[in-house]
């Protein structure tokens, strides 16, 4: 949304932007100043300087050990491994650039080259069976924080090769065979589109635009066949959503490849629309995380994020 749409949209649009401006959190500050009001140059280096230095991610980093790497699996440690602390640093809007990151870089990539990863894949009625989503995170992020090195361009090849033709991806074991999955598409096709937008590949742009064409006839969230939505999931909103999918992730990802005025995405604008609260902002209707220290067995994040609606 640019500072125009937000003020065709009312005062309640605008209140809630010098709202988020006031908060004490700097990666809230500079999403809406970079995201919404298109602020650039020094001004918005600033406020990622500040995103380093802020208490979330002091908590986030708080488990690094000497080497600069975290005690656990890069993946499987659900929310606190390599993968996601890097997932979430991009998220925030931390600085680019940073060698401080490079170990839990080479934690992911490591794994993701690894025996173990690679034998996980294989075929499923002759189509590629792929974790696009973890193939996905791993490319955005490195390359939102200008940590991605030639194996980063590998695993862009990876996701390209294992496209099925129907425009999306799938990892599931059981599967028909026939479509893909949302959620194992969406992030891949946010990946792809920030590479094809950071190293103007037509490879990767072509990608793309299969990807989108896939949510786009679905509308984002609805069956081809009947219309029906597809998961109940994807009609709730949720932050971070980490490898899950809804309509405002997907909202996200198709603005950031320069599609969200397509006619097909109104019904989920509505859809969003019709979710706003009183003053202005939006409800988290779910969460995927557990707020704690404790090593619980899943779903473990170091950063409380918000009170969700769950909580009552």
């Amino acid at each position: 949304m640019s500072s125009a749409s937000a003020e065709e949209d009312g005062p309640r649009a605008v209140g809630l932007l010098d709202v988020l401006l006031r908060s004490d959190e700097p990666s809230i500050r500079l999403q809406v100043r970079a995201g919404v009001q298109g602020a650039e140059g020094a001004e918005v280096a600033g406020l990622q300087e500040l995103v380093r230095a802020s208490p979330r991610v002091a908590t986030l980093l708080s488990e690094r050990r000497a080497d600069g790497t975290i005690d656990a699996h890069p993946y499987r440690a659900k929310w606190y491994g390599a993968h996601w602390t890097l997932v979430t640093l991009a998220e925030l809007g931390y600085p680019a650039g940073d060698d401080s990151l490079t170990p839990l870089r080479e934690q992911t990539l490591q794994w993701l080259f690894s025996a173990e990863y690679l034998d996980s894949l294989g075929k499923i009625h002759g189509l590629p069976r792929l974790h696009g989503s973890i193939e996905g995170n791993a490319v955005w992020a490195l390359l939102t924080l200008g940590l991605a090195d030639e194996r980063v361009e590998t695993l862009v090849e990876r996701l390209r090769q294992a496209q099925w033709p129907d425009g999306g991806w799938n990892c599931d074991r059981n599967a028909s065979g026939r479509c893909s999955s949302f959620t194992e598409s969406l992030i891949p096709l946010r990946a792809l589109s920030l590479h094809n937008r950071t190293r103007s590949d037509p490879r990767s742009l072509a990608v793309v635009e299969r990807a989108l064409a896939m949510f786009l006839r679905r509308r984002l969230y609805r069956r081809i066949g009947d219309g029906a939505i597809i998961h109940p999931s994807f009609v709730e909103l949720h932050y971070p959503c980490y490898w899950h999918y809804d309509i405002l992730f997907a909202l996200v990802v198709v603005a950031e490849a320069g599609r969200v005025r397509d006619d097909r995405c109104s019904e989920a604008l509505e859809l969003l629309e019709s979710k706003r609260l009183p003053d202005g902002g939006f409800p988290a209707e779910h969460r995927y995380y557990r707020a704690t220290r404790a090593m619980v067995p899943s779903q473990r994040s170091l950063v409380d994020w918000a009170v969700s609606a769950v909580d009552g």
